[in-house]
């Protein structure tokens, strides 16, 4: 499945996601990079955007439309290292797209909104993990969510790319983020709604371009 193919059948079934086109394409371009570069995406965001965080992160360290089978080499060393179950090891690994949800972290989460402040809980996480060429990914409909904001300002001074999927202002976000996609809705649910068909067409340009 090539880019064209991908991007025409997302705007077949949501025509009114032909305006963020030139985004969508900018955002996997970034995130292309930072994969190519041996980084990785961190990812951040509230409510129905946090259980969005954890499905982008399940289709990117996994198999999504391909089974991904792991590079010989990498086969050949597991079972040097485990010849009894090296076979085994290799036959259940797939190649993986390092990603790391934000949201999930809920110890160290709930300690640094008791402890520090509520809207730095994304950024200090952004400070551990975060290194020049990695990536983040800001989703957040109104595009003004302190948290994300934050953490997407730490990302920058930190040499991150920066993409972000809000609703049609943009908000805080879509000045500040390298690339942003900005649903032509007003509405949470209608644009929670269009964020998804969104970030599988990502998943899809990233494992047609990493695991052919």
């Amino acid at each position: 499945m090539d880019d064209n193919r991908i991007l025409s059948s997302l705007t077949e079934k949501y025509p009114e996601l032909k305006a963020c086109l030139g985004d969508i394409r900018e955002a996997y371009r970034l995130l292309r990079e930072c994969y190519a570069g041996g980084g990785k995406a961190l990812l951040c965001g509230n409510g129905g955007s946090a259980a969005d965080c954890e499905h982008i992160v399940g289709e990117l360290m996994k198999g999504f439309a391909s089974p991904r089978p792991l590079p010989a080499a990498r086969r050949e060393m597991l079972i040097a290292a485990w010849p009894e179950d090296g076979a085994y090891l290799a036959d259940h690994l797939q190649g993986a797209l390092p990603a790391i949800s934000l949201v999930s972290q809920s110890a160290l989460a709930t300690a640094y909104t008791n402890d520090v402040r509520a809207d730095m809980v994304f950024a200090q996480q952004v400070h551990g993990y975060g290194r020049p060429g990695d990536a983040l990914i800001g989703l957040s409909t109104s595009g003004s969510s302190a948290n994300v904001v934050r953490a997407t300002q730490v990302a920058k001074a930190l040499g991150l790319r920066t993409i972000a999927l809000t609703g049609a202002g943009g908000g805080e976000l879509g000045r500040l983020a390298d690339v942003c996609v900005r649903v032509p809705f007003e509405r949470t649910p209608d644009v929670q709604e269009r964020h998804l068909p969104i970030y599988h067409a990502l998943c899809l340009l990233l494992e047609e371009a990493f695991f052919p």
